[in-house]
C-alpha cells in the first residue's frame, strides 16, 4: 500500500506558542498552500484519513477528495493545561520536569509522547491490514514524527531532530509485515 502523509498548512501563530489539539487560526497563505498540495499530490486515493482538528479539516475540504475518514489517532499531542500558552508562560518547574523525560511524562491534563506514539502505531498497524492501494493521511508534525519513529525504529527521544515542514510529504510503502516497509520524503 502506498501512503502519502502530509501536514496541515501553516498556522497564524508565533513559534513560541504551545498548541497541540487546540483550534488555531490558519495562515493567510492557506489558498496558496492548498494549490501547492493540489499540484503535487495524486488526483485519486482509495481512502483519505485525517485528524479531526479544524486545521486538518480545512485542508481536507479544500482538497476535495472523496472517501474521507476522521480519526482521533491522527490528532496532535494533547498539551493539556499548556494549550495556547506561550512556552515562557508555562510553569518552569513543570516544564523542566517534562523536558527531562518528555517521552514518558504526561503534560498536566494532557498526554505523553509515548501515548501519542502508541496511538500512531495502533493506527498504522490497523491500516496495513486494509486492502487499499493508495491512501492520503492529513495530520500534524507530532504524528508524522511518530510515524518516522514507528517505521524506522527511531528512539522517541530523538524524534525532534526530524524536521517536519509544511508543503512536503512522506510517501510510505506499507507491507503486510513491517520488515518490508519503506519511506521517503518529498519536498
Amino acid at each position: 500500500m502506498e501512503v502519502y502523509v502530509i501536514r496541515h498548512t501553516p498556522v497564524a501563530l508565533g513559534k513560541n506558542m504551545c498548541y497541540g489539539q487546540s483550534d488555531v487560526p490558519l495562515a493567510a497563505s492557506f489558498d496558496k498552500d492548498v494549490e501547492i498540495y493540489k499540484n503535487q499530490l495524486p488526483t485519486r486515493f482509495d481512502k483519505v484519513y485525517s485528524s479531526p482538528s479544524p486545521r486538518c479539516k480545512a485542508l481536507v475540504s479544500a482538497l476535495q477528495y472523496p472517501n474521507v475518514a476522521f480519526h482521533n489517532s491522527l490528532h496532535e499531542l494533547n498539551f493539556g493545561d499548556w494549550e495556547n500558552k506561550d512556552w515562557n508562560e508555562i510553569n518552569q518547574t513543570e516544564l523542566n520536569h517534562w523536558m527531562n523525560d518528555f517521552v514518558n511524562i504526561k503534560v498536566p491534563n494532557g498526554e505523553s509522547l509515548h501515548e501519542l506514539f502508541l496511538r500512531v502505531q495502533l493506527f498504522f498497524n490497523k491500516l496495513r491490514k486494509k486492502k487499499h492501494k493508495k491512501v492520503l493521511i492529513i495530520t500534524h508534525a507530532g504524528v508524522i514524527r511518530c510515524l518516522w519513529a514507528y517505521l524506522l525504529d527511531i528512539p522517541l527521544q530523538n524524534i525532534f531532530k526530524l524536521s517536519v515542514g509544511y508543503e512536503e510529504f512522506l510517501i510510505c510503502k506499507l507491507a503486510k509485515d513491517a520488515t518490508h516497509d519503506s519511506i521517503r520524503l518529498v519536498k
